[in-house]
C-alpha cells in the first residue's frame, strides 16, 4: 500500500537543503519506491521491504543500489547518513518500533519517519504486514512514544518526523 503524497514533497525540499548530495539512504517499507522517485536522483538509496511481492511489483531492485528482502525488526545494517520509516512504525508494536528506532540513531545521522493518525488497517492485497497495530497513533502520541523525534510536517490525519544525531 502506497503511503499519502502529501508531505513528500516538503520531505525532498528538507534533504536536498539539509544533506550532502550523494549521501546514503536507508527507506525502510519502500514497498511501491514513492521516495526512490523524489530522491533517487540525490541520494544513494537502498532499500528494505518485507514483503517480497512488493519487491517484484513495483521493480525496487530498478529503483534502489540494494534491496534487502527482510523484516527491520531484527535486521542489522551498515551505517547510512538517512534512514526514512515511511509508513512504517504503525505496522509494528510500540516496543519493537522503539528498539527499530533505537537501533536507527546507533546507525544514521538522520531519521524521518511518517505515520497516519488514528487509522485502523487490516492485511490488505494479500499482505498481511499492511495491518496496523498502533492504529491509535495521534501527533501527542507519536512525540511521547518516540523521544528525541520533532515535528516535520504535521497534517490532520498524517505526521512527519526528524531525529538529528546531535553531533550533526
Amino acid at each position: 500500500m502506497s503511503s499519502y503524497e502529501m508531505g513528500k514533497d516538503g520531505v525532498r525540499d528538507w534533504i536536498l537543503r539539509n544533506v550532502k548530495k550523494g549521501a546514503t539512504c536507508l527507506d525502510v517499507g519502500a514497498c511501491d519506491g514513492n521516495y526512490s522517485r523524489l530522491l533517487g536522483d540525490y541520494l544513494t538509496m537502498d532499500a528494505v521491504e518485507v514483503y517480497e511481492p512488493n519487491v517484484e511489483r513495483n521493480r525496487l531492485a530498478e529503483k534502489y543500489r540494494k534491496v534487502f528482502v527482510q523484516d527491520i525488526r531484527g535486521f542489522t545494517y551498515r551505517r547510512y547518513k538517512v534512514v526514512i520509516f515511511g509508513d512504517v512504525l504503525e505496522h509494528m508494536s510500540v516496543e519493537e518500533a522503539q528498539a527499530c528506532l533505537e537501533y536507527a540513531k546507533k546507525h544514521s545521522d538522520v531519521i524521518i519517519a511518517a505515520a497516519p493518525y488514528k487509522y485502523k488497517q487490516g492485511p490488505i492485497y494479500g499482505n498481511p504486514y499492511e495491518r496496523h497495530v498502533q492504529d491509535d497513533l495521534t501527533d501527542e502520541l507519536f512525540l511521547e512514544r518516540y523521544p528525541g523525534f520533532e515535528r516535520l510536517f504535521i497534517y490532520p490525519q498524517y505526521g512527519y518526523y526528524l531525529w538529528r544525531c546531535s553531533d550533526d
